[in-house]
């Protein structure tokens, strides 16, 4: 197990039956393979400038948080509504059935800063690209969406990509 794709467990028909859900818990569970991670997310943007790390709810938070730190600069928790304790901003995206929400705090992001958005996985893209939305919102400039994880046939990177935000992906898998 030397790659970071093999120190993902997969697990089928989690949350329902056809998915096979990409559980990297295993992955930060393996002290190389966390490190290696973050490295590999870290790695692309040394030497630009990142002001802050966006890090979308839930396991955007654990990398998020390791790749301000390495890059020295701030972490924006992107959340679900609700979660957060200050006045927000707010973008809506869709789900399968319905919409959702999420948020920053509307001082998160002063105008012109350079942010970084991170996530372990991108599916359909819809977070993200609310994401993004939040932070051009508030004025940031959205420099890259950094995954460990691609799901290509669902289509979030070109989704991403079509806002004009590069995507960078450790691994892709096949299927849902």
């Amino acid at each position: 197990m030397n790659g970071i794709k093999d120190r993902i467990r997969t697990i089928p028909d989690y949350p329902k039956p056809g998915i096979m859900f990409r559980d990297i818990t295993t992955l930060l569970n393996d002290p190389r393979g966390f490190r290696k991670t973050v490295d590999e997310l870290v790695q692309p943007y040394a030497g630009i400038r990142i002001d802050k790390v966006a890090g979308i709810e839930a396991r955007g938070f654990i990398l998020g948080g390791a790749v301000a730190h390495q890059l020295s600069c701030g972490f924006i928790p992107v959340r679900k509504k609700g979660k957060l304790p200050f006045t927000t901003i707010a973008q809506s995206y869709a789900l399968e059935y319905g919409t959702d929400q999420v948020e920053i705090h509307v001082d998160a992001v002063k105008p012109g800063e350079n942010v970084l958005v991170i996530d372990d996985l991108v599916a359909t893209g819809g977070t993200a690209e609310a994401a993004i939305k939040l932070i051009r919102t508030a004025g940031g400039n959205v420099v890259g969406c950094s995954f460990i994880v691609d799901l290509p046939e669902l289509g979030g990177r070109k989704k991403i990509e079509a806002l004009g935000v590069g995507v960078l992906a450790l691994c892709e898998f096949e299927g849902h």
